[in-house]
C-alpha cells in the first residue's frame, strides 16, 4: 500500500508519516527532508531553496523525478510531501490542515533550524509565505493548487489533536481503504 500524506507546514505530516510507517511495518520517505538536504549540500536555507525554485524548474524537477521514481520502484510506504498526490496517483492520498497560529507555535517550540524567526508571529508571517510561494510555484508548473481538499481521500484538521490521535484516525480509514 502507497500512502501520501500532505498537508500544511506544522500539521504534523512528519510525525505522523513515521509513526504511521512505523505502526504498518512500511518504509517512510520525506520530500521535505529530501529538500532540506538539496538546501543543505547548496549552503542555503529552505526559504532560499523556495525562492530559488519559483525562478526556475530545475529545484521541483529533481523533486518531481525523485517522487514519481519512488512511486514506480516501490509497493508498501508512506512519504510524505506536498504533491505526492499528483506524482502517486495510485495512492493513498491524505491532507494535514492545521490553523496558522498553531503551525507557527509547533514549529517555533521545535527550533527547527531551517526555520529562522526571531518570534513565533514572524515565523507565522513567513510561513504563510512560503505556503503562497509553493501555491504560486505549483500552479505555474503543474496548475495545480497542493491545498486544495479535492485532491485528497481524507483531511483531517490537526489544530487540537495529538499525533496520536490523527494515527489512529489514519489507521482506521487504512483499514477500510484495503
Amino acid at each position: 500500500m502507497k500512502i501520501v500524506i500532505s498537508g500544511k507546514p506544522g500539521s504534523g505530516k512528519s510525525t505522523v508519516a513515521r509513526a504511521l510507517a512505523e505502526k504498518l511495518g512500511l518504509r517512510y520517505f520525506s520530500t521535505g527532508q529530501f529538500m532540506r538536504e538539496l538546501a543543505r549540500k547548496q549552503g542555503i536555507s529552505l526559504e532560499e531553496l523556495g525562492r530559488q525554485a519559483e525562478s526556475g524548474r530545475q529545484t521541483d524537477s529533481m523533486i518531481d523525478d525523485w517522487q514519481a521514481g519512488l512511486g514506480m520502484s516501490e509497493d508498501d510506504f508512506v512519504m510524505d510531501g506536498r504533491l505526492g498526490f499528483h506524482f502517486i496517483p495510485d495512492s493513498v492520498k491524505i491532507f494535514l490542515d492545521v490553523d496558522s497560529g498553531e503551525a507557527a507555535r509547533r514549529i517555533f517550540a521545535q527550533k527547527r533550524e531551517d526555520e529562522h524567526a526571531s518570534t513565533q508571529e514572524e515565523l507565522q508571517a513567513k510561513l504563510e509565505e512560503r505556503m503562497a510561494s509553493e501555491k504560486r510555484r505549483y500552479m505555474k508548473y503543474y496548475n495545480l493548487d497542493p491545498y486544495a481538499l479535492k485532491h485528497y481521500d481524507l483531511v483531517i484538521d490537526t489544530s487540537k489533536l495529538t499525533p496520536a490521535q490523527v494515527l489512529r484516525k489514519i489507521t482506521g480509514f487504512v483499514s477500510k481503504s484495503k
